[in-house]
């Protein structure tokens, strides 16, 4: 499995966001990383559009988190941007194999299927108990200076 480098620039920028108190244009924030503005912009108006994040226009628009840190999980970003399909999908391929095929439903009844869904929902269910605010205290904890850093980085590419 391997999820769009969308994600990785979305979980960042979600945490550089909690941290500043006033809207930042994509622009802005597409330089702190040295990221292509268009495409950090298609990722976050997903993050806008799954409520993540508002958008405000204007000269002193840009995006912000919409709902407290604590309230952002990393799943809720992770589904905004890569879609919220399970994994693994199962095309039935047992039904071309030998036997009776009538009426079964082998996403249901498949092992393989099964096992992929469980890994799936253990993989989901860690990312929804792990929300912005937990990578913030982490992030805080290992580097101190990273709030005040990130608020200076942002006023300097305004």
């Amino acid at each position: 499995m391997r999820m769009s480098q969308g994600v990785e620039w979305a979980l960042h920028t979600c945490l550089n966001l909690s941290w500043l108190d006033a809207p930042v244009p994509t622009s802005t924030l597409a330089a702190f990383y040295e990221l292509p503005p268009a495409y950090l912009n298609k990722q976050l108006q997903a993050l806008a559009r799954s409520g993540i994040l508002t958008s405000t226009s204007g000269p002193r628009g840009g995006f912000q988190l919409a709902r407290a840190p604590e309230a952002v999980s990393l799943l809720d970003i992770v589904t905004a941007i890569e879609g919220p399909e399970e994994l693994f999908r199962c095309d039935q391929i047992l039904d071309k194999g030998p036997g009776e095929h009538t009426g079964v439903d082998y996403r249901q009844s498949c092992a393989f299927a099964h096992a992929m869904r469980g890994a799936d929902l253990a993989w989901r269910r860690e990312l929804a108990g792990k929300t912005v605010a937990d990578i913030r205290a982490d992030v805080e904890r290992a580097h101190p200076e990273s709030p005040a850093d990130t608020r200076a980085r942002i006023a300097e590419l305004r």
